[in-house]
């Protein structure tokens, strides 16, 4: 079994939600990246990093803000692998690349060069928010053979033969997202995410982890109620940019994800 099924088989029989945390990549700076990272990893199952990227259409001001900051500091995808793999030295806990398809289509060694060195630096999977997995022909074999999870994302709007194809082509888990839009963090999420979660899980046994628009223990909470994982990204970067208590949102995330 690997880290991202052991996080999501352990939270279910200690009855709460993985709670998924997201930093980009190298933000504010590479060493407190790193130790901001193993802060929320103390009480978070899963860390997803965000590989910096300069068109993140899926992102809201928030990550996009993050994104052009690290970039302009010089922040590359080679060096987001140097980052997993020395995260990857101090943690065994799940580490996932969110990442859009152009970097890896521009990689140098293409799809195979880019699965081959996220998995030597010790990620254990790899979301792909604008890759569609009818589309993803030859990342997907790929990723199977060298046993790196495919997480593809659906949404309130996703018809049930858009359901059955994605849940198929994922790996780990499935993630789901609140709202159609890009990602922040919101006061209250759509009563229509219980109605997702269901209809995802009537196509696949994987684990469901809904996200975008969790904000902090009152958003969490009924997420928590429904779906496997909860998923948190604008709201730890907000609180990083704005100095404030990173440890203490996480924590009550983690709260907010017990049953």
């Amino acid at each position: 079994m690997g880290r991202i099924n052991e996080a999501f088989s352990s939270a279910k029989a200690e009855n709460r939600a993985a709670f998924i945390a997201y930093l980009t990549a190298g933000f504010p700076n590479e060493t407190t990246f790193a130790n901001h990272a193993l802060d929320i990893l103390e009480v978070a199952d899963i860390l997803e990093i965000g590989l910096p990227y300069s068109d993140p259409l899926g992102d809201g001001p928030t990550i996009q803000k993050s994104s052009e900051q690290v970039l302009a500091q010089g922040m590359t995808t080679a060096k987001t692998f140097e980052l997993i793999a020395e995260l990857r030295k101090k943690t065994d806990k799940a580490l996932l690349v969110m990442t859009y398809y152009n970097p890896i289509y521009c990689h140098k060694d293409g799809e195979a060069g880019f699965l081959k060195r996220l998995k030597e630096a010790g990620a254990d999977g790899v979301i792909l928010p604008d890759l569609p997995p009818d589309q993803a022909d030859t990342l997907i074999p790929l990723a199977r053979e060298l046993k790196v999870d495919t997480v593809f994302l659906v949404a309130p709007t996703s018809t049930d033969a858009r359901l059955k194809l994605v849940t198929e082509a994922c790996r780990g888990f499935i993630y789901a997202v609140s709202v159609t839009g890009v990602t922040g963090a919101r006061t209250a999420l759509p009563q229509d995410v219980p109605d997702l979660v269901r209809r995802t899980k009537a196509f696949s046994t994987l684990p469901v982890a809904v996200g975008f628009g969790v904000s902090g223990f009152d958003t969490a909470k009924p997420i928590a109620e429904v779906a496997d994982g909860v998923v948190v990204g604008s709201a730890l970067i907000k609180t990083i940019a704005e100095g404030e208590d990173l440890k203490a949102l996480s924590s009550e995330i983690a709260r907010a994800c017990q049953r």
